[in-house]
Formats: C-alpha cells, structure tokens, sequence
C-alpha cells in the first residue's frame, strides 16, 4: 500500500500483536472494546469488529476481520462497521483478509472462533441492556443448523415453530430438552448436543438434567410426556414452512469485474492469477459469495470505494441482503479464492519470508529475556529437526523385492539396502498402545522402476523410521531391471560390493536417516554432508566441515551396514590421500556451502469435499478437533507433507474403496492451488485405528474412538458419560470387516481412475491385460485378508497365512507391472503419490488416552527430586529453564521445562494461561515451547 494516510483511531491502539480474539461494538458510531467476559455475546440490534490474529509455524501473525452486522442493526452502524475495518486493515499494514458477516449467514471461519455457537439476543445497545441481576430465567426455544459450524437461532415458543425436518433444543429453568425431527440429519443432532453441553454450563452452573424426545416415538416414560406439556400438551405438528432461513443461495460459475473509480467491468477472459493487477481491485462474483481482492499498492480511498462499489453491485443486482463478501490482499489469498481460478501458482518467496518473520521474533523475545542470541537468527542446523510421531517399535520387519514374476524375501542383514531400479514390497507388523495387532502394508518404487506408492525421494518419516539405516543404492537386482537396461542398451551402474560407490549421508536422526549413493565425482561430495567411499575392499568415510555429529555418527554406521567388519578409515575434509582422490578420479573443485530448499511452512488443513461433474470441491473446517471428525464422513488431512483420506466406519464400502481415488484427486487439486508436491506421501485411515502421526494433529482422546454407533449416539455416549460397547454397531462394517474395507481401499489405490489418463511416458504395454491382472490380484488380496470376518477370533498361524496372502497378491500386481518398462520421467501427478495403507487387525478394544497425544503430560522427574536439589524450590525463572541458559537449573525434567515457570511468567512467555496452551494439540505445544527456546 503506498503512502496511505493511516487514521489512528484510539480503540485500534497496540491491537493484532498476539495471538487471539479481539472485539469491537460499534456504538455512537465509534468502534469500543468488548470486555472479554461478554465474548461470544452478540446481539441483533448492533454491529461488531472481530479481530483473529493467528500466528503460523514459521512464526508470521495471519490476520483476519470480521464485521458482524445483527439483522435489527442499523444502516449507518453497518457502514461504520465496514469503514472501521479497513481502517483497522490499514493500522494493522494492510495484509489482513476481511469478511462482512450478516447474522444468520455467518462463514464458518467465524464461527469456529465461538464454538460449539453463538446464540444472538434481542436488544443491543441503543435499546439498553438489562443488568444481570435484573435478568431472570426466561424458558427459550431454539432451531440449530449446521454439521460442523453449527447456526442455532432462537424461535417463537410455541408448538407452531416445530417441524419433522429440524432439530430443536428447549431450555427450561429445570431440564434441557432436545427434540428431534423425524426428518432430520443425524449429524445435526449431534452438533446440538454441543450446544447443550454450551447452555448447561454457561445458564445452569453446569447442573441440568437433559432430555432427549423423538420426534413420532411416542414413548411412556416421563420427559417425552413433560415435553409436550410445556407446549399445552400433545398434538401433530405440521410440516416446514419455507423461509428465508432455508434459501440457500446458489453458487454460480465466477466471474470478474475490475473495479475503477466506483464502476464496474466486466473482464470476459479465462481466469487466471496473472490478470490481476497490483494497483487495482477486482470483483470476484460466485453468486452465493462475493470477493474483492485488492492489489497490493492501492490506496485506502481506492479500497473504500470498492467496498461501496460492492454494495451498490448487491442492491443494483437485487442480491439479498445477507450475501457474504470477503476482501482478500495480494499475497494473502484464502483457499476458497484461489480455487475459482484456473490455477494458482505458488510464490516462491512466501515460505522463506514467513521463516525469516518467525525467526526475528524468537530472536527479539531471547533479547527481551538477556539471552546471547548471536548466532541463533542464521542457523545452520536443519530446517525440520523436530522427531514426527513413528509407530512402535520392536516390531517385526518383512521386505520382498519383486524379481520377474516371483519375490524373493530380503535377509536381516539386507534390510535398508534399495536399489534405485526396483520395486519392493514392505510390511512391518506391530502393536500399538493397546496392545492390539497393527499392520503397515506399502510398497516402494525406485525412481528407475515401475509407479509405485512411495516414490523414491518422498519417503514418510515413518517409512524411514523402519530401517536403521535406508541406503538407497544405483541400479537395481531384478530380472526387470536387467532386462531393461538391455533393451535400452544403457550401462549397468548396479552397485557391486567390490566396486567403486560414493554415498552421501545427509540424515541426523532416526527418521530422516536416508543415504543415497551418488556419482563417484568429487564433484559430488558437499562440505555440508558426510561421504562413504567405497574403492573395492578399502573403506573411507569423508567428513565435511561443516557437517553435523549426527551425520558423522550414521556415516559410521552405513559403513559397517555395507561392509560388516572391515576397518574404516577416517578422513576430515582437508586431509584426504592421494589413494582417497584417486579412487573418485582426481579432486576437483566442489561446493562448500549448504544447498538451500524452499520449505513451505503451511498449516495442517482438514477439509470435506464434493465431487462436481467429475472436479473436486473442498470446504474447510477451521480450528478443527476430533470432533469434527463424523463417523459417517470421509474427510482429508493435508499436512502439506503428507496427505491423510479419514474414512469414518458409517461410510459405506463402496464408498470406501474410492479413498484413493478421492486422495489422488485432491493431491491434483492441492498441487494447482496450493503448491504441495505431486509425489506427496498419500495415506487411508480408518477411524478407531488412526496412527499416531494422525493424531498429532489433534488434541486426541482415544476413548472417543472406541465408542460404537452414529456419530449422535457417540456425542450421547460422550455427554452421558456412557460407553455403548455392547450397543449396536454403526452401519456401514464394523469388527474383523475393518479389514476388508481396509484392503478394499488398497485394491482402488492400485487400480486407481487416472488409469484412463495414462502418461505419454508410459509404454503402451501397460494394456488390458495389466488391468485384468491387477485386478485379479487386488480380488485375491481382499478375499485373503477378509477371511477375519467369519470370525471373531483368529488364530496365530491364520494371521500368518493371511499376511502371506496379501503379500503375494500385492507381489502379483507388481509383477505384471513389472513388465513394463521402466520410466524414467514423472507420470500424472497424481499417479506416483506415495499411497500406504493402515489396516487394522482387529475392531479396536476400549483404552485409556495416551498422555502424549492429548493436552498435558506431566514431568518425569518428581517434585519432590526436584525440590531436593533445590533447597526446596520448584518454580523458576523463564532465564534458568531456557536451553541456552548461562545458569541452568539441574534436577527437573528437561524435556518440561516451561512447567516449572511461575503463573504469570508462563503467561508473558507463552502469551496464554498454562490451561490454554495445554489445550493446544501437541505439536502446537512443542513448536511454541521451540520458539521459547524451552525445549
């Protein structure tokens, strides 16, 4: 924005500095700080300015404003409204993205900041506020709307309001009732049982009694029968009346206007980013939804003129009145914009920016608090350092490399070792927290192999985790591979444990530990990594400079993985022998500084979807928690690095069995909008059998897993405090079935729809037959693993021969690809994402939370130690508990620091109350406690 003139209203002071909820009332005109206890209080006759200031992991402040006007508010305070935010827009530089949202047509975005709802009241400010003593009980009938972001609205107490097709809650001074239409959506029913839980706490002290009354069941017992005494007794209700509420408004093809000047016009040609110009607004009609987006150097006069363009297009267009808009700035664009183009590129500095932001932050709190901060702004440590969730080890490890048309399983001692040119099968099985039976099934393609699901390069943490080490080696020993490098007449660069090899060693921990064998150049070797030289029997381990003591470790470690016994010799950078450069063909200059990687620091999203005409359409639930997580849904994690298809055990099978398809249709969709990797790690999971890398992201309660029924009787279960194991279970397949959905979904995985889109690099080989093939194997796969579900018990040497079963039909699939020539480009982007499936053994038992997936774990280290080695003291000072801490406190739990800071110390460091932060998923809390330096 250039040379603005930025109007410094008063109550806008110090504001968008911390994450969080800040609100303004307009009254007089004039924008006045809400106090906090009345957050989440709206009322119809008034106006409010929501300020959400959300601090992302690479530590930048993402800002959003909404202007919420009440239905009885008047014309001018709604425009004070909308002027009042782009002047906040302006002090806060520009950048945020505002919404204007009318009571009763909220954005989910805004009601995911009051959950579970808002329930605006009558009156507002210019009609006076009754105090709260003057207040008394008034008994109360509401509708409730909604799926996830549930719209509750207050209705005329009267049997008239009922109908069969809503879901409606009654709140009386003695028991909450909820009454559910014949006709209703279960998910709906679910949601208001959250809004009950909301009333009973924030009206009754938390003590109520509840009741639930269906609609058409007329049942003996007493609170079905005190319902309808309340409304004068028993009688039919009639049927829904239309009204406004229930128009839904179309969304239409989008079209868009340049704005100049206040006039509008229409720009008929393909969308595209590039048509948008930073000293212009433009209008983005969707028909249910309106965008401006404002260039990045507009003025604020020009951006006020829009916002009054805009309003005059709605009434000149006889739109309602409740139509939403949402302006977005140049560079900070929501998803659900970017989606109605053709494409959006991605930018190429916005990941390193928000790095850069987040790590002069961390430097100026370290500052703030004394710390020596000279050298921490400009790390050469690696980007991502933090150990993800891995599954449990002291499992047992299976690896079969596809060998023509038969596998040959790998020796213990073989394990890690991959050939660039083959195909291998890979199970591990292992047992949870539960202690219940787990299965890791994948396969992985080398980048001169056949399409594969792991794809060489993009391999998951939790796949590198397995192996201790992962080489990753030229060439390959299948028949497939021989046969193609002949055919090709290329030369055969398989690895020999005679030969000559150059392998690089860049991994420093346990799940990021791959090695890879390179050129044996010295034009190869990297001052930033560690090398192993291999010259027939003589062994060298090269040591940058500027290499870490972790990668100098594995270095030593995949030396012995490759030549068990044989004496290493160890060469520093700098001293090497003429023995060292003559085996890798003379020394020749090479790079001495760390290659850099552009890693886009992007949250974790979670969204539902719809398929149109064949075209993915996604939605986003925002703040998300397990609870948005709907037994009769599928839903789509995306990581950014790792893309999760949740299917729920009320989803159907046939429905099941698209999971990858629907995966790899959305990784399409996220490649075009969002900039993720094509190759990108694609998983199914099954709800009840969700791994721990799943349930990093949420604040994760397993006992809501296990309870059984639609997702209305689990919240019943929840709210009750009731367990239904024995109860009915929920439709769809349940139990052993679990198993065979499982497989199910792995058979769609390997013989997915973009079969029909085949790649130009792809052999015309690849024909029907493959397909009959693959689909005859995945029949055999599915038929062998779904024997569990004759029976509830299965025996040792059953599971075994299921194991064997599923091997071999995956091995079969591969075979026939195998067949196939050998690709060396990219296919589809869709084709080569990495696909795992996560199949449960058995229907999962009921257990206790695991204290690392949910809110807080306490310190391993007692207070009693800790007070008797020191002097009887256990709080201290934010100086002591930091990791660079020049006088660093001894017996406490180092891995919980912050827990050792005072109430109030932990508040001006975290910028929230010890409840708050506790409340966060776990990974939220270990970045935060990372930027604090207290880890």
């Amino acid at each position: 924005m250039s040379n603005a003139k930025v109007v410094l209203e008063p109550a806008f002071q110090g504001v968008g500095h911390k994450p969080g909820t800040e609100i303004w009332r307009i009254e007089d005109f004039k924008p006045v700080p809400l106090p906090k206890s009345d957050y989440g209080k709206f009322y119809c006759g008034d106006s409010y300015i929501v300020l959400q200031t959300t601090c992302n992991k690479g530590g930048a402040y993402l800002l959003d404003i909404h202007f919420w006007i009440g239905k009885d508010s008047s014309q001018d305070e709604a425009g004070t409204a909308a002027i009042k935010t782009i002047e906040l827009d302006t002090m806060l530089g520009g950048r945020a993205v505002q919404h204007r949202e009318p009571q009763g047509y909220e954005s989910d975005k805004f009601l995911s900041y009051f959950k579970p709802c808002i329930i605006p009241m009558e009156g507002g400010f210019a009609s006076g506020f009754k105090k709260p003593e003057e207040e008394k009980f008034e008994t109360r009938l509401y509708i409730c709307k909604g799926k996830r972001a549930i719209r509750v609205k207050e209705v005329p107490f009267s049997r008239s309001s009922l109908n069969h097709d809503d879901v409606f809650i009654l709140d009386t001074e003695k028991k909450i009732y909820q009454f559910n239409g014949a006709n209703s959506n279960i998910q709906e029913r679910a949601k208001a049982l959250e809004v009950i839980q909301h009333l009973k706490e924030k009206y009754h002290d938390g003590v109520c009694n509840v009741a639930i009354v269906d609609d058409g069941k007329l049942q003996a017992e007493s609170d079905s029968g005190e319902f309808w005494v309340l409304f004068g007794g028993f009688a039919p209700i009639g049927k829904k009346a239309v009204s406004d509420d229930d128009v839904v408004l179309e969304t239409t093809a989008p079209k868009l206007y340049s704005i100049n000047n206040g006039q509008l016009k229409l720009e008929d040609i393909v969308l595209t980013k590039s048509i948008l110009e930073n000293t212009k607004c433009f209008l983005l009609d969707c028909g249910a939804e309106l965008f401006v987006w404002v260039g990045r150097v507009t003025q604020v006069e020009d951006r006020k003129t829009a916002s009054a363009a805009v309003e005059k297009f709605i009434i000149k267009e006889n739109r309602p009145k409740t139509t939403r808009i949402t302006q977005v700035i140049q560079g900070y664009e929501n998803h659900t914009f970017k989606s109605k183009f053709e494409s959006w590129p991605a930018s190429s500095t916005a990941g390193n920016s928000n790095t850069e932001e987040g790590r002069i932050k961390v430097t100026a709190l370290l500052k703030q608090k004394g710390v020596d901060v000279k050298g921490i702004s400009k790390s050469s440590a690696p980007v991502n350092d933090e150990v993800p969730p891995l599954l449990d080890g002291g499992g047992k490890l299976e690896v079969w490399c596809i060998n023509g048309s038969a596998k040959t399983a790998l020796p213990k001692e073989e394990l890690g070792k991959f050939y660039s040119g083959d195909c291998y099968i890979v199970l591990y099985t292992y047992h949870s927290g539960d202690k219940k039976e787990e299965f890791y099934l994948t396969y992985w393609i080398g980048k001169h192999s056949v399409r594969g699901r792991i794809y060489q390069g993009k391999e998951p943490p939790q796949f590198v985790a397995l192996f201790q080490p992962m080489v990753i080696l030229k060439g390959g020993i299948s028949s497939g591979y021989k046969k193609f490098v002949e055919e090709k007449g290329q030369k055969d660069e398989t690895y020999c444990a005679d030969g000559i090899a150059l392998i690089r060693v860049s991994g420093t921990s346990v799940h990021n530990n791959k090695t890879l064998q390179v050129d044996a150049v010295s034009t190869s070797l990297s001052s930033t990594d560690c090398f192993i030289l291999q010259s027939k029997n003589v062994m060298f381990t090269w040591i940058g400079n500027s290499s870490s003591y972790e990668q100098q470790q594995w270095a030593g470690k995949v030396a012995e993985f490759l030549k068990p016994g044989v004496a290493v010799k160890h060469c520093k950078e700098g001293t090497e022998s003429s023995t060292f450069w003559s085996a890798i063909g003379g020394k020749q200059n090479y790079t001495s500084k760390n290659v850099s990687t552009d890693v886009a620091i992007r949250e974790p999203h979670l969204y539902t979807f719809s398929l149109r005409n064949g075209k993915l359409e996604v939605t986003e639930v925002f703040n998300f928690s397990q609870d948005d997580l709907l037994t009769e849904d599928t839903m789509i994690l995306d990581t950014h690095s790792e893309v999760f298809v949740w299917m729920g055990q009320g989803v159907e099978t046939k429905e099941k069995q698209k999971a990858f398809e629907i995966g790899e249709k959305y990784v399409e969709h996220a490649v075009a909008f969002e900039g993720i990797s094509p190759d990108v790690p694609l998983y199914k999971v099954i709800e009840g059998n969700e791994p721990c890398f799943f349930r990093t992201y949420f604040s994760w309660d397993s006992t809501r897993s296990v309870i059984h029924g639609n997702s209305f009787e689990k919240k019943l279960s929840v709210l009750f405090g009731m367990r239904s194991e024995g109860g009915p279970k929920s439709s769809g397949d349940g139990g052993p079935t679990q198993r065979a959905s499982a497989l199910a979904a792995l058979s769609s995985a390997l013989n997915p729809s973009s079969q029909g889109k085949q790649s130009d690099e792809r052999p015309p080989s690849s024909g029907d037959g493959g397909h009959t093939q693959r689909a005859s194997a995945m029949a055999a796969l599915s038929s062998s693993i779904n024997t569990s579900s004759k029976s509830q018990t299965q025996s040792h040497s059953g599971q075994g021969s299921q194991r064997a079963a599923a091997v071999a039909a995956l091995s079969n699939v591969l075979t026939a690809e195998g067949s196939h020539s050998p690709h060396h480009g990219r296919g589809s982007p869709t084709a080569d994402a990495a696909k795992t499936e996560l199949a449960p053994a058995s229907p999962p038992p009921e257990i206790e939370p695991d204290a690392t997936e949910t809110g807080r774990t306490e310190p391993d280290v007692s207070q009693e130690q800790t007070a008797n080695e020191n002097g009887g003291q256990t709080i201290f000072s934010y100086e002591r508990l930091i990791s660079k801490s020049t006088d660093p406190v001894s017996g406490i739990d180092y891995k919980r620091r912050e827990t050792y800071l005072a109430d109030s110390e932990f508040q001006t460091v975290f910028g929230m109350t010890k409840e708050e932060f506790y409340e966060q998923p776990r990974w939220k809390q270990e970045l935060q406690k990372k930027k604090a330096d207290l880890f």
